[in-house]
């Protein structure tokens, strides 16, 4: 680069300072190297996609006139991501693979891409499984409300107002919780109005921590904020306050600017202690859904959803009536053991070339068929059921208040995982707040002998004791 090229970048630069601020040159423009000027065309280089994809889409113009103001006869802007200088380490897992298919970013010019359109590209989402659509999502009493909301929100358009926002869904593993959102996904950006995101809690992590180390913070904040439908998985894996804030500012500052919120966890937002007051007050300030436990009629209809999908590609595997009733009557975990066990059945048929018999599917199966295994309860259950049978929050049960609706539910929570868990009494202490095993045997001793002569009570435990072994 001669120095006649040096002094114009330079001015290049300062004049690009003052015309998009300090701030904004400090996040996008600090990093860029000129390799370059012939003819018509400038030849610019950045460290990384990320940068170079938000700036074609936000500053083509920009950066375009600035030059034009230095040389009249520049026409065009190339520009590169460097990589043989300088280069930047990146973690193994970007970009992310829905990235790596794209096709190279058109040079810029006088005419930037979309601006939606590149904030989606320069993200990058986490991996969607393509079977995971609403075609191939079961139905049944303890998932209609949820589909029902999920499917209002894939239908909606750029522009319509936002009816449930955020949507919340909550359930345990396996019961459907990423196949809606990623059904969501799915048919959002079937069409080319709006463009739909979907991360997980880790990638979403990932991606902030990532702006951090490259200085791209900014850019990182703008295009989670420039998306029409934000979509966060395994939200209860969100870690770190830094990290918990950014995502509370893009929560409040999508919901304000209209954009829709879709958010899956296996706890309600009250449930959420590691999370910040501010952003579980906003969760539960729009639908929250609850998806239930599988019945045996909907568990059955998902064992025939999966022999359907498994016929697609293998024309002669059957599955009788028989087996399937015996399978959904006797899995009850959830639907992956569901699917596992279809998967079984026609590994064994395949490679056995034998048909599928109750006999076998009773061999096959019988590891994921725990009719005697009573189940595992764990103290965060307990004082979440115990939480919302008396009308407080679970840090209400944690906290030092003493006032009468708060101590009889903690002295019932701690005399269930007493009675319900293999856990010591100085483990259960330190579960509900921190507190001496004294506490916990006076209040276990307490409810004890109130169980004992007050029916009312009495009704009351063992209400909740079903709740939580059902």
């Amino acid at each position: 680069m001669t120095t006649s090229e040096q002094d114009r970048w330079s001015r290049v630069k300062n004049r690009l300072r003052s015309n998009v601020g300090e701030d904004v040159y400090t996040s996008w423009f600090a990093r860029m190297d000129l390799e370059g000027v012939q003819d018509e065309s400038v030849r610019l280089s950045v460290p990384t996609r990320f940068l170079k994809s938000w700036i074609q889409a936000h500053y083509a113009e920009r950066v375009l006139s600035c030059w034009q103001a230095e040389m009249p006869e520049v026409h065009r802007i190339d520009l590169t991501v460097r990589t043989a200088v300088r280069p930047v380490v990146q973690p193994k897992e970007a970009p992310a693979p829905t990235e790596a298919r794209r096709a190279p970013a058109p040079e810029l010019r006088s005419t930037a891409t979309a601006p939606v359109s590149a904030n989606h590209d320069a993200l990058g989402g986490s991996p969607l499984d393509p079977r995971l659509t609403f075609a191939s999502f079961v139905v049944g009493r303890s998932n209609t409300l949820a589909h029902a909301a999920a499917r209002q929100v894939a239908e909606g358009r750029r522009g319509d107002p936002v009816m449930f926002n955020p949507l919340y869904i909550h359930a345990g593993v396996g019961l459907g919780k990423t196949h809606l959102l990623q059904a969501v996904t799915w048919a959002g950006n079937s069409g080319n109005e709006r463009k739909v995101l979907y991360l997980t809690a880790e990638k979403f992590m990932y991606g902030f921590v990532a702006a951090l180390k490259t200085q791209t913070a900014l850019a990182f904040k703008e295009a989670l904020r420039g998306i029409d439908v934000l979509v966060i998985d395994d939200l209860q894996f969100l870690q770190g306050k830094s990290t918990q804030a950014e995502f509370c500012h893009t929560l409040n500052a999508l919901i304000d600017a209209g954009r829709q919120v879709v958010i899956a966890a296996d706890r309600p937002p009250s449930d959420l202690e590691s999370l910040d007051d501010r952003v579980r007050s906003r969760l539960a300030g729009g639908l929250v859904v609850e998806m239930g436990s599988l019945g045996e009629e909907l568990r059955h209809g998902i064992l025939k959803s999966r022999v359907a999908a498994a016929r697609a590609h293998h024309a002669t595997f059957d599955v009788p009536e028989e087996v399937l009733l015996y399978l959904a009557r006797t899995i009850t975990h959830n639907g992956r053991d569901l699917e596992g066990a279809i998967n079984r059945l026609l590994a064994h048929s395949k490679l056995n070339n034998q048909p599928v018999t109750l006999e076998m599917a009773e061999r096959e199966v019988r590891d994921l068929v725990r009719p005697q295994e009573p189940k595992r309860i764990k103290i965060e259950d307990i004082q979440r059921v115990v939480a919302r049978q008396y009308n407080v929050s679970r840090s209400d049960l944690l906290s030092s208040r003493r006032t009468a609706n708060v101590v009889r539910p903690r002295q019932v929570a701690m005399y269930l995982a007493k009675t319900l868990t293999l856990r010591s009494l100085p483990e259960i202490g330190r579960r509900f707040g921190g507190r001496d095993h004294t506490t916990v045997l006076h209040a276990v001793r307490k409810i004890e002998a109130l169980v004992s002569k007050d029916t009312a009570l009495s009704e009351e435990v063992e209400s909740l004791k079903r709740q939580l072994q059902e």
